[in-house]
C-alpha cells in the first residue's frame, strides 16, 4: 500500500474514467482528492470510495480557472504528500470546420491545453521540493492526428500533448515522472451509450475500452522504477484498427 495524496482532475460520471482512476488510487492506499465541476457527482463517487474503505475528499473545480487550480493544490498539499496527479479533462466536440465558432475552439483549448498547463504547473510546484511524483495526462487519438469534424478537439489535444512533453523534458531529470496516455478508441460508459449507441452495439463485447482496465495501466506507469520510465503509450481494444 502507498501513502500520500492523489489528485484526479476531471471527475464526472460514476461510470467515467475519472471516477475509475479515483477508485483505483484509493484502493492502493492513497488519499484521493476528486476535482470536477459537479458537486453532486463528486459527492456520490467520494461516498462510494469511503464505503469501500478508502479516503476521498472533493473540490468543485474549473481546471481552466487559475485560482481554482491553485486552491485545489493548496488543499492537496495541506492534506498530505502529493504523490500522483491525473489530468482527465476535455470533452469532444464533433463540428465541421466552417461550422466551428471561435468560442467553441477556444473552449476546447481552455479545457485541454490551458487546464493541463495550470494543473501541471501547480503539481510540479508541490512535487519539486521532494524530487518525486507522477503526473499523468489523458490524451486521445486526436492528440496525434487531426481529422474532420474534430479539428478543434484535435488541436486542443495536440497542445495538451505538447504541455506533457515540455513538463517531462524539463522536470523528469529532477525526479518527476510525467506521462501522456493516448486513448485510441471509445471508452465504455454513459457518454458513449448516450451519444454513439449504434457504434457501441456494433463494437460488441470487449470492443470499447473499460475504465477499470485503463486505470490499471495508469497505476502501472505510476509504479515504474526511475530506470525505466514510460513517457507516452497508447491503449485500444483488441478490435480497434490502427
Amino acid at each position: 500500500m502507498e501513502s500520500g495524496t492523489a489528485v484526479v482532475v476531471g471527475v464526472g460520471s460514476e461510470t467515467g474514467l475519472g471516477a475509475a482512476l479515483a477508485r483505483r488510487f484509493a484502493s492502493e492506499g492513497l488519499r484521493v482528492i476528486l476535482a470536477g465541476r459537479t458537486a453532486k457527482s463528486l459527492k456520490s463517487i467520494a461516498a462510494a470510495i469511503t464505503d469501500a474503505g478508502g479516503v476521498a475528499l472533493l473540490r468543485v473545480t474549473d481546471a481552466s480557472r487559475e485560482k481554482d487550480v491553485i486552491a485545489l493544490f493548496d488543499k492537496a498539499a495541506a492534506d498530505g504528500d502529493l504523490r500522483l496527479v491525473a489530468y482527465n479533462v476535455g470533452n469532444n466536440v464533433m463540428t465541421p470546420l466552417l461550422q466551428t465558432e471561435a468560442a467553441v475552439f477556444e473552449s476546447m483549448w481552455r479545457q485541454n491545453a490551458l487546464g493541463g498547463f495550470l494543473v501541471g504547473r501547480e503539481a510540479v510546484r508541490r512535487m519539486l521540493p521532494r524530487g518525486e511524483g507522477t503526473i499523468l495526462f489523458t490524451g486521445a487519438t486526436a492528440s496525434l492526428r487531426a481529422r474532420p469534424p474534430f479539428t478543434a478537439f484535435a488541436s486542443a489535444k495536440a497542445a495538451l500533448r505538447a504541455v506533457a512533453q515540455g513538463l517531462a523534458r524539463e522536470f523528469g531529470p529532477h525526479g518527476l515522472h510525467v506521462a501522456h496516455v493516448v486513448i485510441d478508441g471509445v471508452i465504455e460508459g454513459d457518454y458513449a451509450r448516450s451519444n454513439f449507441p449504434d457504434f457501441v452495439r456494433a463494437k460488441g463485447a470487449e470492443g470499447l475500452l473499460k475504465v477499470d482496465a485503463i486505470a490499471d495501466s495508469f497505476w502501472a506507469v505510476h509504479r515504474q522504477p526511475k530506470s525505466a520510465w514510460t513517457h507516452e503509450f497508447d491503449l485500444r481494444p483488441f478490435k480497434e484498427s490502427f
